[in-house]
């Protein structure tokens, strides 16, 4: 795939340079986020008793 870009090698870098910014990009723009919503990972269960009016940690009153 390199090889068919048009140009010079700098220009056929900065081209390459180019397309993976805009894939990277892609990817934390569109992507992750929407694959984010699917992982299960960032459910979290630790302070959530001491928001919902549940006995403080430690056992302090």
């Amino acid at each position: 795939m390199f090889r068919s870009l048009p140009g010079p090698l700098w220009v056929r870098i900065l081209i390459v340079l180019a397309l993976l910014a805009a894939v990277v990009l892609l990817l934390m723009e569109v992507v992750f986020p929407w694959v984010d919503q699917f992982n299960p990972l960032n459910d979290s269960t630790i302070g959530d008793a001491g928001a919902a009016g549940g006995p403080a940690p430690g056992g302090a009153a």
